[in-house]
């Protein structure tokens, strides 16, 4: 006799992989080409790591003293420090003062996972989760889960071709007051002096909660106080908040997905009070965090001549990010693409907007170039090998597309519009 299953009504969910991902691996076509993968790539169109990086491992895994305990519940103390200083700098008066701390998370939405569930204890009065970013990000789905209600915007103008500043702060004067703020990834936004001090002013007055997402500090600009810059506004003006700095993307250890959840308050006894419930919590959610990818990094920020060596590296692949951006917008220029192609070179980090519209579907059918419908792509996956097939691709989809609008509504028929 059969035994009934416990599971029988519960439903298959669609795959969590992507559909434009899904759609491109079953594209049979031999030069296909997908450029919205996250990982940063290399020339060669491999995930990029850090060299330094490679050798530090090799280092790590013949240490004969080595030994495999568990971490503490917190991480690894020496990792959490290293980070805390890469976030605000070896000399930050937060720091000094003990007043900013972390805990050791697991994986790049660990931080997120971890602070979401201090907040719905400890915050009681906050239900609204407000995400405001350049991209839509996945972080909603963490503070769902929790049962907050969640509005996400996004403060990419889609008709100027940038992130705009001025939306930021629109948002934040409609967002409920005491809610929590996540702010995403905003490093494009050029900031006057006297909108930084507007924002702050309308986040202390509606006493919102910053969260702050930092998710590859250093291959934005290149420049590591650069990436954390508005942090530091804010931990200089005494702001409470959380910060999820993820470790992995920048120095390429995607497998070995960890972070910190970073902490800010106004003195060190409301720091290690909250630590200490933050550690309760970590007990329930992964108990103790892996070691691996925590050790390469703490060995790398915490020599002079690695650090250096890994700083040159992550400059490097900025410099050949801006580099390919430069040879795109020449390209186009070249071919007499229609449009301004300047927003490439204006936008930093790995991945940013082309700025198309209709010609998406034209570029995945009839080229095979899988680009998502709101065509932020990733730049490192653009190399000498694919370039002029991709810049030309792009003018054709223009031109396809600018011609069969003048096929739909041929100059006569303009006349007749809206009579």
């Amino acid at each position: 006799m059969p035994t009934l299953s416990v599971f029988i009504d519960v439903p298959m969910i669609h795959k969590l992989e992507g559909s434009l991902l899904k759609t491109y691996k079953q594209d049979d076509y031999p030069d296909k080409l997908f450029l919205a993968y996250r990982v940063c790539m290399n020339n060669e169109g491999q995930p990029w790591v850090s060299v330094v990086v490679h050798k530090t491992r090799l280092k790590i895994a013949q240490d004969p003293s080595l030994n495999y305990e568990y971490l503490p519940m917190m991480g690894m103390k020496s990792f959490i420090q290293a980070s805390l200083e890469l976030l605000f700098g070896k000399h930050s008066q937060a720091i000094v003062e003990n007043r900013v701390g972390g805990v050791h998370t697991v994986g790049d939405s660990g931080a997120f996972q971890l602070g979401a569930q201090f907040l719905k204890t400890w915050l009681k009065d906050a239900q609204v989760v407000c995400i405001i970013s350049s991209q839509k990000e996945p972080h909603g789905l963490i503070f769902q889960d929790m049962g907050f209600t969640v509005y996400e915007y996004c403060i990419w103008d889609p008709k100027q071709l940038c992130t705009d500043s001025n939306m930021f702060l629109d948002v934040v004067e409609q967002i409920p007051r005491g809610c929590i703020l996540v702010i995403g990834n905003i490093i494009d936004c050029k900031w006057t002096q006297s909108q930084l001090a507007k924002l702050m002013f309308t986040i202390k007055n509606k006493e919102i909660f910053p969260f702050f997402d930092i998710p590859c500090q250093g291959l934005s600009t290149g420049d590591l106080e650069e990436d954390a810059k508005i942090l530091h506004h804010f931990v200089s003006q005494g702001f409470e908040f959380f910060c999820s700095q993820s470790l992995s993307k920048n120095f390429g250890i995607y497998d070995e997905g960890l972070g910190i959840l970073v902490v800010a308050t106004l003195n060190n006894q409301h720091l290690l009070c909250v630590l200490s419930q933050l550690m309760n919590h970590t007990r329930a959610l992964w108990l103790n965090p892996p070691a691996m990818g925590a050790r390469v990094i703490t060995s790398i920020l915490c020599n002079p001549a690695l650090e250096g060596e890994w700083k040159q590296s992550l400059k490097g692949v900025v410099e050949n990010i801006m580099l390919i951006k430069e040879k795109v917008k020449e390209k186009l220029r070249l071919l007499g693409t229609p449009g301004s192609w300047d927003h490439i070179t204006q936008q930093t980090g790995t991945h940013g907007y082309l700025g198309l519209n209709q010609q998406v579907e034209y570029l995945i059918k009839k080229k095979h170039i899988y680009v998502p419908k709101s065509t932020r792509i990733n730049f490192t996956c653009i190399n000498a090998s694919n370039i002029d097939y991709i810049t030309q691709s792009i003018n054709e989809a223009i031109l396809f597309t600018k011609n069969s609008e003048k096929m739909l509504f041929p100059p006569e028929a303009y006349s007749l519009i809206g009579r």
